[in-house]
């Protein structure tokens, strides 16, 4: 069976790329063979530190998702990792519509999954409203709770949208916090996740033994919670 990610979150600076950058990593120390596929034309986080990996893919025209099910189909034991940019969702929507896409993805047996990154915030929770509106039931959805943009995430529970999305099958995990330090110098020097923890050379990382050390820990921990949830 193929499987298509999509990580998602419309809201900007929510740690959409920082999720499709670990999942890569995650992917990539299984042994699970993946594509990234990039939408962000400034930024474009999969084709910085996972260019090997990964392709393009501006939402510029209305079929610009469409090499994302034929890449699925060509090759189903791939796995295919979109990293959507922010306000994207309108785009993504009119695509999955106008294509059938959830009808096409059931009858060729390719999974669909849904990653809604989200941080404390109150926009955060009315977007996951939005998306529930939108698309509850109709794909596999996993939520990320990214702690590294807050810790707390009592508007989610008060908020009724938790229950909500359980009710519909949804599954939650949380993206630890990583010393904004460490996670500052891995950006800086355009580092690899796998780099940032085993790569000795400190001149070339700027990571000494013990900030490397949290890294493996970080990760071992990351990849607990994403074993729970990648099919």
């Amino acid at each position: 069976m193929s499987s298509v990610h999509f990580i998602g979150g419309e809201k900007g600076g929510v740690g959409k790329s920082l999720v499709a950058r670990v999942l890569a990593q995650y992917f990539i120390d299984r042994d699970l063979p993946f594509l990234g596929v990039d939408t962000d034309r400034s930024h474009g986080a999969l084709l910085r530190y996972y260019a090997d990996f990964t392709a393009p893919a501006p939402l510029d025209d209305h079929d610009s998702l469409d090499p994302v099910i034929e890449h699925a189909l060509e090759q189903p034991e791939r796995r295919i990792l979109v990293d959507l940019a922010a306000q994207t969702r309108q785009s993504v929507s009119k695509w999955f519509d106008d294509a059938d896409v959830p009808g096409i993805a059931q009858e060729s047996d390719i999974g669909l999954t849904w990653w809604q990154v989200m941080d404390a915030g109150r926009d955060s929770v009315d977007l996951l409203r939005q998306w529930l509106d939108q698309f509850g039931g109709k794909l596999r959805l996993v939520i990320v709770m990214n702690e590294i943009r807050g810790e707390r995430f009592e508007l989610l529970e008060s908020s009724g949208q938790r229950q909500r999305a359980e009710a519909l099958g949804a599954k939650f995990v949380s993206l630890r916090h990583l010393p904004d330090t460490t996670m500052q110098k891995i950006d800086q020097r355009n580092l690899s996740f796998w780099a940032a923890a085993n790569h000795p050379d400190r001149a070339s990382t700027g990571l000494g033994m013990l900030e490397r050390q949290r890294v493996k820990v970080w990760l071992n921990r990351v990849y607990e919670e994403f074993d729970k949830v990648v099919p």
